[in-house]
């Protein structure tokens, strides 16, 4: 296995920043003809997907002690970081997965802002409703 510093991985992650074409994984729920492909794929098929148009606006690696690197990616929806992984993995030449992954941010809401649940279970109705989002306001918002 090649060996790699932090630096050549930044980069190598610059390359995917910007517009470009991902093929979505037969794990996923895209629907070919009405099925998700996950489901397909459980019954040992695959079949032809189309490219999607997505737009990856930074990937950065934040450490890397081989032969683990973490990065933080902020993307469209609609993008596959399992599939971007493995692009650049390819892109390496020595291929690459996730050991894990965690989303920390979804358009305007930031996991920052999160309560776990058991805080959440202790608030009186009063703080409760101080803290949740109405519905409606978040459709107005959209």
């Amino acid at each position: 296995m090649p060996s790699f510093t932090l630096e050549q991985l930044n980069q190598t992650s610059a390359a995917f920043v910007g517009d470009q074409m991902q093929l979505p994984p037969m794990v996923s729920a895209v629907k070919k003809d009405g099925v998700p492909l996950y489901k397909l794929a459980r019954q040992g098929l695959e079949v032809e997907r189309r490219e999607r148009l997505i737009h990856i606006y930074s990937f950065q690696f934040t450490s890397y002690q081989e032969p683990i690197g973490c990065f933080r990616v902020a993307c469209t929806k609609g993008t596959y970081v399992r599939t971007l992984a493995h692009d650049f993995g390819r892109k390496l030449g020595c291929g690459a997965h996730l050991a894990a992954l965690r989303r920390t941010a979804s358009g305007r809401f930031d996991v920052a802002e999160a309560l776990p649940l058991y805080p959440v279970l202790a608030l009186s109705t009063a703080e409760l409703e101080k803290r949740v989002i109405p519905f409606l306001k978040l459709a107005r918002e959209a």
